[in-house]
């Protein structure tokens, strides 16, 4: 597997994938995907990435958008990691989430955060090995619209990353 940036042309695949954590109902309270402008404009240019295999299939994606507009938070983001159905548990995840975090210590980013639903275990592990801790648990925050837990309450956990080398950043990014 091979990483890198997510170009316009991944479009189909990436939000094939997308549309597969939709189904799945253990990645997001999404019920639809966005079309390709309105990712791209949701999402902080760098960075966006994509794993893929020799030919070229992509198997995983990751990509984050702004916490805030507001200049304090310029160094925060909140991040996803998608891996299609049939690559998943063959490291992708963890290979993406790791090329990633260099991308974003890149950047100038200090904080990646996201808010995982607590039966993902897969993706706590993998956040946990990657430095991420568990900032809190935000029970009964939405209810699921689609897939195998439509119409329930589900809680999620903040987890969070901070840089070593940004967490003093002065710099803008």
């Amino acid at each position: 597997m091979h990483v890198r940036e997510l170009r316009p042309e991944d479009w189909p695949a990436v939000e094939e994938i997308y549309r597969h954590g939709i189904e799945d109902g253990e990645a997001t309270f999404e019920t639809r995907t966005p079309a390709w402008h309105d990712f791209d404009a949701g999402r902080v240019a760098a960075p966006r990435l994509v794993a893929h295999d020799g030919d070229g299939r992509v198997a995983g994606w990751a990509a984050a958008s702004a916490v805030s507009s507001r200049p304090a938070y310029r160094g925060v983001i909140e991040h996803s990691v998608y891996v299609h159905r049939d690559a998943r548990g063959q490291g992708i995840g963890a290979l993406l989430l790791d090329a990633f975090i260099e991308g974003a210590d890149s950047a100038g980013y200090w904080t990646i955060q996201s808010s995982v639903f607590p039966e993902n275990a897969a993706s706590l592990r993998v956040h946990e090995r990657a430095g991420f801790r568990i900032v809190g648990r935000r029970e009964r925050i939405a209810q699921s619209l689609l897939g195998p837990h439509a119409g329930r309450w589900r809680d999620t956990v903040l987890i969070e990353r901070r840089s070593a080398r940004n967490g003093r950043s002065e710099q803008p990014v």
